[in-house]
């Protein structure tokens, strides 16, 4: 007998965590998410984005052989900013079945339609924008970088199937050894330095020694550079420290850079070492007994970077600061023979003027994500 249960219970959410491991253990390029980090994202007690939100995860039953999972979401932050009344649906897996697939929307959407919200269903975000989002929908010949997301190809007409469309795509390029002009990447970042130099705005990295230090103004830098993305609402004090503790576990100096202007900061980027190569060895997502050995001795070998956090506040974009970030972290690759490729991601695709930027210096679109809404 088909059923959807309601995760309440420790037990469940293991279960709830567990399930895209026993759905992808046959798909070589699924990787597993940390165990702990998922429990902790997903345990409101845990995880200071429920100071602003409540989540109520669902999970699909076929007599006792789980199917599918999902959670609603009601990001009070996110309407409150916006002034809107909209709910979110995210860490969404499922079998390929229509019927099952919609019974866990149904789900999702009453419980926020009985919550109150009036307006749009948006997602799938895990649980917002600032973690990851969206659905593969083109680039299923490699394994995710970190961070992003993956799942099987007919997830797409899942949510079609219930009545979601479209929002909007979100792009990931890639740079390898060839296809970029090493030349005209050099005399490129000379031009753009020499530039910036004429507008007064300094290029380094963060102190990592003064790293609590360094925070609060990246945070500032962070919620006012983004403030136009896709289902933007800025990170509370708490949220971003959260953020910060996590990604400084396996940031490179030499891959978080600042701008500044007259002493402030005006711009930030960070490139990642894509640590997916290891979690895809990591059995089960568990770090114990033998996963944290693979991740802290796999660390230094991998052979792939992400960037995923680059912004400007307004009034200092278009003056080159983002290209002359992607250059330096283009330029790290170029010097570290061992790395063979550099993702951006993600780049919403009606910015063209990233977009072109990108493509400009040498990458190649790689894979598309898709949020999607329905009324």
């Amino acid at each position: 007998m088909k059923r959807i249960e309601l995760v309440q219970t420790p037990r469940q959410l293991g279960t709830f965590i567990d399930f895209p491991h026993d759905l992808y253990r046959n798909d070589p390029k699924y990787v597993p998410e940390l165990f702990i980090a998922q429990r902790d994202l997903l345990s409101p007690k845990k995880h200071p984005f429920y100071e602003h939100a409540e989540i109520q995860l669902f999970l699909a039953y076929d007599n006792n052989q789980v199917t599918g999972r999902i959670a609603a979401i009601l990001n009070k932050n996110h309407n409150h900013y916006n002034n809107v009344n909209e709910g979110f649906f995210g860490f969404f897996d499922c079998i390929d079945d229509v019927e099952t697939a919609k019974s866990l929307f149904s789900s999702a959407e009453q419980w926020l339609r009985n919550k109150g919200v009036t307006g749009k269903i948006k997602g799938p975000v895990n649980p917002s924008t600032n973690e990851t989002c969206g659905v593969l929908v083109d680039g299923f010949h490699s394994a995710p970088k970190v961070l992003m997301t993956y799942n099987a190809p007919y997830y797409d007409k899942l949510l079609q199937a219930y009545g979601f469309r479209k929002q909007i795509d979100v792009l990931a390029y890639l740079y390898t050894r060839e296809n970029f002009d090493d030349t005209r990447l050099r005399r490129l970042q000379v031009y753009m330095a020499e530039k910036l130099k004429k507008k007064g705005i300094t290029i380094r990295p963060v102190v990592m020694k003064n790293f609590k230090d360094e925070v609060p103004n990246i945070r500032e830098v962070y919620n006012s550079a983004w403030d136009k993305n896709l289902g933007f609402a800025p990170m509370s004090d708490k949220e971003f420290d959260y953020m910060a503790k996590d990604l400084k576990m396996i940031m490179n100096p030499e891959l978080c850079l600042v701008a500044e202007h007259e002493g402030k900061m005006v711009g930030f980027g960070a490139a990642i070492p894509n640590i997916n190569e290891i979690l895809i060895r990591i059995n089960r997502g568990r770090l114990f007994p033998f996963g944290i050995v693979k991740l802290l001795t796999g660390i230094k070998k991998v052979k792939s970077l992400r960037i995923p956090l680059l912004g400007v506040v307004e009034g200092y974009r278009k003056l080159g600061i983002e290209i002359f970030f992607y250059m330096a972290f283009i330029e790290y690759f170029i010097k570290h023979p061992h790395i063979g490729e550099v993702e951006a991601s993600w780049i919403l695709e009606d910015n063209v003027m990233m977009n072109k930027a990108i493509i400009d210096i040498g990458a190649t679109l790689d894979k598309t994500y898709r949020l999607y809404e329905k009324d």
